[in-house]
């Protein structure tokens, strides 16, 4: 495996320019170096996860890190956040390479030596921490890269730029955090990103060597949506006597279902709208003067979102009318659609294809999760991709995805991520 692994990159490297060539031989060089301080810094940041906006730890950890890599280095962006500035010694474009560091109130059923044992109290009630979504590996990856790339400053065309990113399962209640945050604070300010790059491990069951890309909108929007029914009160024997939230509610509930079905494009892009809670109501005979709903509503296209959005307001609030109820409906914007920069898409895959060989890059499926890497996106050209975990000849059916407490990721996917940022990194400053 190790002899096909050298011999793939020996002769992607052959048809590259000979400045391209050297610095492509020094990172493999380097990642191969630091393999086993990558798997360390890995494990350790696993052993002890932190929730969003209260990463300390490992921002303290990742901060000390890129100093001693002599790098300009920012800590408390966006509450926890940390920027490093590496200036390369020839003049260059300006990349920027993003790394999320929170973990998930998730108690960690996977039998590891560095499994984690930490609890917290989150929203009121003791819960255990985990790296369930595996940003401990986007952390380690990182470091990894910033090592790699500060190793040939002198020789780098160009100016990195580091984001270790808090509180991208968003922040605690009350608080804001993650991406937006750190960019009002001034992330993308000096120096400004010519482009972006991120990466994700797991999401969809693949394994180790795949990576998972496309072009155009990768990942869904998100935003929170709130409906409240109002009625009147009224005997549960006598509902003609008052006006029912609750029959109201449902029809809410299936006319929300047609919006994504029978009045938007469906061969534009898809889209969901999901109702998880509805509470209303207190026995079996009364009922109630109102009834909440509480959902997402997930989308590929910024147009068709606040299409959707307008039609939810209108379909919840004339079928509530009709029955006499009024419906208050709230719409929270949450991530925008994180769109992948089709000109930097078409620039760059050829170097995800010489890095992890063309037959193991394949175009990822839509994802109907959302991230808030899509802020960095909107603010220079990005490039996502994800990253497969499943250890060689695992099965796929029914893997453990991201924020299951048995997520597990086999560590051969470090070494392929750091090497991708790196390679990224060079050949988009050479372009």
């Amino acid at each position: 495996m190790r002899t096909c692994f050298l011999l793939t990159v020996l002769l992607a490297t052959v048809a590259l320019p000979a400045a391209a060539q050297d610095l492509g031989a020094r990172i493999d060089a380097r990642v191969a170096e630091i393999e086993e301080d990558v798997v360390a810094w890995r494990r350790d940041i696993h052993a002890h996860p932190e929730l969003g906006n209260r990463e300390f730890r490992t921002a303290e950890k990742v901060a000390e890190h890129l100093r001693s890599l002599g790098m300009e280095v920012r800590t408390e962006v966006g509450h926890t956040g940390v920027v490093g500035v590496l200036r390369g010694g020839r003049p260059g474009p300006v990349v920027a390479l993003r790394a999320d560091m929170d973990a998930l109130p998730v108690t960690e059923q996977v039998d590891l030596p560095f499994a984690s044992k930490e609890t917290t109290i989150y929203n009121g009630t003791e819960v255990g921490v985990m790296h369930a979504c595996g940003h401990d590996n986007h952390v380690a990856i990182l470091m990894g890269a910033a090592d790699v790339l500060a190793s040939m400053q002198p020789d780098l065309p160009g100016t990195v730029l580091f984001i270790f990113q808090p509180a991208e399962e968003g922040a605690p209640a009350g608080e804001e955090g993650g991406a937006d945050l750190m960019l009002r604070e001034g992330a993308f300010d000096d120096p400004v990103p010519d482009a972006v790059f991120g990466l994700h491990v797991g999401v969809r069951p693949a394994h180790v060597g795949t990576v998972m890309v496309r072009p155009g909108p990768a990942m869904a929007s998100s935003d929170g949506l709130r409906i409240v029914v109002r009625g009147k009160q009224t005997h549960g024997a006598r509902p003609w006597g008052g006006v029912d939230p609750i029959v109201t509610a449902a029809q809410i509930v299936l006319g929300l279902q047609t919006i994504a079905s029978r009045q938007v494009n469906v061969t534009k892009a898809p889209s969901i709208i999901t109702v998880g809670s509805i509470h209303g109501g207190v026995r079996g005979n009364i009922i109630p003067d109102e009834v909440e709903l509480v959902g997402t509503v997930r989308a590929f296209d910024t147009e068709m979102q606040r299409d959707i959005h307008r039609r939810i307001q209108e379909t919840a609030e004339h079928i509530a009318a009709a029955a006499g109820a009024e419906a208050e409906v709230q719409i929270g914007l949450g991530y925008p659609v994180t769109v992948n920069d089709p000109a930097l898409y078409e620039q760059m895959v050829p170097t995800l294809r010489r890095v992890a060989g063309a037959e193991n890059v394949v175009e990822a499926e839509l994802t109907t999760g959302a991230e808030d890497f899509s802020y960095f996106a909107q603010r220079a050209p990005g490039l996502y991709f994800f990253l497969g975990t499943a250890p060689e000849g695992a099965d796929l059916e029914g893997l453990p995805l991201n924020h299951s407490p048995l997520f597990f990721v086999d560590e051969g996917v470090l070494p392929l991520g750091v090497r991708a940022l790196a390679h990224l990194t060079v050949d988009y400053m050479q372009q």
